[in-house]
């Protein structure tokens, strides 16, 4: 992924169709410099056998969120990022219903970019998840 800046939550958004994100059906709904927020509809191919939302789904979200907005925050002359690290700690789930995120920047160097995101379940507005990832700054060859 290159380097491109700031865009915005329409500019996100146009990348999605096509993509894992948009099969998960993720919408962006804000984003500035260092924080962003989307949200998915639960539907029943985003559930485990189990009928509860999968923990993937969760996770797409979150990480979703993370990347597009790593981006920003790119120091001059970074040929891209990628995911080198994630962790979540699940504590509730869902059936129905939106679940939301928000994704604020925790630490952003020249080589790794840190970031916390919360999942939440819009419905009883209680945290479904923690999540933390790790991106790696690309530089050109």
């Amino acid at each position: 992924m290159a380097a491109t800046g700031f865009l915005s939550a329409d500019e996100l958004n146009a990348l999605l169709p096509g993509t894992l994100p948009g099969l998960l059906g993720i919408v962006i709904d804000s984003h500035e410099p260092g924080q962003l927020t989307a949200h998915l509809h639960v539907r029943d191919e985003l559930l485990a056998p189990n009928g509860y939302l999968h923990a993937a789904t969760v996770v797409g979200l979150a990480d979703t969120s993370c990347g597009l907005a790593t981006r920003a925050l790119l120091p001059e002359g970074a040929s891209g990022f990628t995911t080198i690290e994630l962790k979540s700690n699940h504590l509730g789930t869902a059936r129905e219903g939106r679940i939301s995120v928000l994704a604020t920047n925790v630490h952003a160097g020249r080589t790794t970019q840190v970031w916390d995101a919360v999942v939440t379940n819009d419905g009883t507005g209680k945290t479904m998840a923690l999540f933390r990832c790790t991106q790696s700054v690309l530089w050109p060859r």
